[in-house]
């Protein structure tokens, strides 16, 4: 069995009374920060497990695959889709439509996105038939 490294660097942050007593309530504080921040920025690169390079044949066998499989349908309509591997290839109009789906969200063409109706509590758009989804995955952990 692996064992974890120890976490040794401590991190401080200001935060409002409720949302102090709400964290002083987990039984595990640190966790819970710790999981809520990977989630908002991103996950750990299951190929290079965060190091960001890999050997040359994992890269060559990937690089491949990444190119064959660079596009995605419509969460919505099911049209298919180019998929952008980085938001820095984004334009400012497909900035918050793509960046819900770089965030775990639905993937939606632009005309379903328009049309999909916007979470009170997050502001992602949703299509009706995904809203109890929605709820589970992103607003109950």
């Amino acid at each position: 069995m692996t064992r974890k490294e120890p976490k040794t660097k401590v991190v401080a942050f200001k935060a409002e009374e409720e949302l102090a007593e709400l964290l002083d309530k987990l039984p595990n504080k640190s966790a819970f920060i710790r999981k809520a921040i990977v989630a908002q920025l991103g996950m750990e690169c299951p190929l290079c497990n965060g190091k960001g390079v890999v050997p040359r044949g994992v890269h060559d066998h990937y690089a491949k695959l990444l190119t064959q499989f660079n596009s995605r349908h419509c969460d919505g309509c099911g049209s298919e889709m180019p998929l952008p591997r980085d938001q820095v290839e984004l334009s400012h109009e497909d900035q918050s439509r793509l960046e819900q789906f770089f965030h775990g969200g639905p993937l939606y063409c632009d005309g379903c996105y328009d049309k999909a109706p916007t979470c009170d509590d997050c502001d992602w758009h949703i299509t009706p038939e995904r809203v109890a989804e929605h709820y589970r995955q992103a607003h109950t952990e």
